[in-house]
């Protein structure tokens, strides 16, 4: 077996893992702990948001690193900083101190989690990348479904701060160890190379490592492609957070229970699994920005099905219509910046993109809001915001396909 597979199945692991612990669990503390230390909902979200805003400005520089040395070092030290970070956490009595702990928790989140382990794959994969990232991502697409019913649990049963005690005893072995033992800078150190097969030597036959043609940072950061394709993800990076936070209140102000809340927000995240295993292949067939913008395209028809039904098939047409293009799109963004720029250079050029679309993740929340309290608020508030995401994703599909390739801009490093 190719030893790119064990890396994607490691990282796949560590990524179900990380994001599992890191950032699909938080919402679990959120009530426990404004019970027992008397904040606000909105104390507790903010340091969250703030790290997301600090692991978007370390995206570059840690894309920088994996660049120049490899993925090995810097995602085993995220993954211990994690763990420490974690233990500070249960550990937490002022409002400053818990700030601290979610900055520090923002740079081990840059470290750990999909951007590293792309430029990982983008390294190791040329032909099979697609299929590679398609796994990836499908194996951390079960974050969610394994460590919310897990934190809940051990929430009820040993309260907050022993439960993230326990995750972080679950996250140092599960993460530390397989980064720093299994994960290689590039197949060349193996006598590999990208896809299998063995190095060519003067006396055996095997293949050349031909290097990938590749943009220079500053030439890709610069390009008409690159700003475009930093609006669209930008846009879908809007979209998605603004309904993840928004689709539960939207539905209990339509006067549906809270339990049908609940379950249409879970089935949103599960329905991101069949999403990649439907739209990534395609991306080998066809014109990759054509199916990225077709996700966008889908997922516009899903908003416009909520904001004109009011029946409950027309919730459970969003959610399928919507979960399915949201499961994709990481993935798919990682595919097109590989396949425009190559990956001599990925974790640079993918760190400056991710840093576009933490800003617009951070922003969604409060934006929505805003979109809401102008649209009406309890009156038609949420059906502006259906409204106006169904019109920016199409604007995100229109950036896509007006991203030109890059490859006129090839130079080979």
């Amino acid at each position: 077996m190719y030893y790119g597979w064990a890396l994607v199945g490691t990282l796949g692991l560590t990524a179900t893992v990380s994001y599992g612990v890191l950032s699909y669990a938080f919402a679990v503390f959120i009530d426990p702990m404004t019970r027992e230390l008397g904040w606000s909902k909105a104390t507790v979200t903010g340091a969250f948001s703030l790290a997301s805003l600090i692991m978007g400005l370390a995206a570059m520089p840690v894309g920088r690193w994996v660049d120049r040395w490899g993925a090995r070092g810097v995602m085993t030290a995220g993954s211990l900083l994690a763990t420490l970070g974690l233990v500070a956490w249960s550990r937490v009595q002022s409002v400053a101190g818990f700030y601290a702990v979610w900055i520090v928790l923002g740079f081990a989140m840059a470290a750990v989690l999909y951007e590293p382990a792309f430029a990982v794959v983008a390294t190791w994969f040329r032909a099979g990348r697609g299929r590679a990232l398609t796994v990836l991502t499908f194996i951390g697409g079960f974050a969610s479904v394994v460590f919310v019913p897990l934190a809940t649990w051990l929430v009820a049963v040993h309260g907050w701060r022993e439960a993230v005690l326990w995750l972080a005893a679950i996250c140092g072995p599960l993460t530390v160890l397989p980064h720093a033992l299994i994960l290689r800078r590039r197949p060349a150190d193996l006598d590999l190379v990208p896809d299998g097969g063995l190095l060519r030597s003067e006396t055996e036959g095997g293949f050349a490592d031909t290097p990938e043609p590749s943009v220079p940072p500053g030439e890709a950061v610069r390009s008409d492609s690159f700003r475009w394709l930093a609006v669209g993800f930008a846009l879908a990076s809007f979209i998605t957070t603004a309904v993840s936070v928004h689709l539960v209140p939207l539905l209990l102000e339509r006067g549906y229970r809270p339990g049908f809340a609940g379950a249409a927000m879970g089935l949103l995240g599960l329905m991101a699994l069949p999403g990649r295993l439907i739209f990534m292949p395609l991306g080998g067939r066809w014109p990759r920005a054509a199916v990225t913008a077709s996700i966008f395209a889908l997922q516009a028809l899903a908003c416009l099905i909520l904001l004109w039904s009011r029946a409950t098939l027309g919730v459970w047409m969003f959610v399928i219509l919507f979960g399915a293009g949201f499961g994709a799109i990481t993935p798919a963004r990682a595919a097109l910046v590989a396949e425009r720029y190559g990956s001599a250079h990925y974790g640079r050029i993918a760190g400056a993109l991710a840093f576009a679309v933490s800003l617009a993740r951070a922003g969604a929340p409060v934006g929505a809001s805003w979109l809401y309290a102008l649209g009406g608020g309890r009156t038609h508030g949420y059906d502006a915001v259906i409204g106006i995401l169904a019109v920016l994703s199409l604007g995100a599909g229109l950036a896509v396909l007006a991203a030109r390739d890059g490859a006129s801009a090839l130079a080979t490093v």
